[in-house]
């Protein structure tokens, strides 16, 4: 739904598709861990099949937001990094995505948003535990 309105705002610097949002998510939290994810990490981590991920993963490298390097333990392996216009774009993704939810939790009461974060984080925690249908 964010990546809808990020495309349809014309918000600048970030990729209009919610596929977009998610690899530089995907690529930022192993960056932020510490550890190197390359398109089979993406894949996963999107739940999509590793050739729709290659795909995604071009598109970015294409627009710039993302590059491949080698990886220095297997030569074989290529590991993606935001570039600095990915970083800027992950900036830029993060505040729109913060004004939205705050612009629809405007008239929520302190409680309510306490509530909301408490029950929104539970959620999230249960996702990875449901079964496929």
């Amino acid at each position: 739904m964010i990546g809808r309105l990020a495309g349809r705002s014309g918000a600048g610097g970030i990729p209009t598709n919610t596929a977009g949002f998610e690899v530089l998510d995907a690529v930022e939290a192993a960056e932020l861990d510490g550890r190197q994810i390359g398109v089979t990490g993406v894949a996963s981590a999107l739940a999509v099949d590793q050739p729709r991920a290659s795909r995604l993963v071009a598109d970015l490298v294409t627009a710039g937001l993302l590059r491949r390097e080698a990886d220095q333990r297997d030569g074989r392996r290529t590991v993606l990094m935001r570039t600095a216009e990915g970083q800027a774009a992950s900036v830029v993704a993060h505040r729109f995505r913060q004004s939205v939810l705050a612009a629809a939790m405007a008239d929520f009461s302190p409680q309510e948003q306490a509530d909301f974060a408490r029950l929104l984080t539970t959620f999230v925690g249960r996702l990875p535990t449901v079964p496929a249908p």
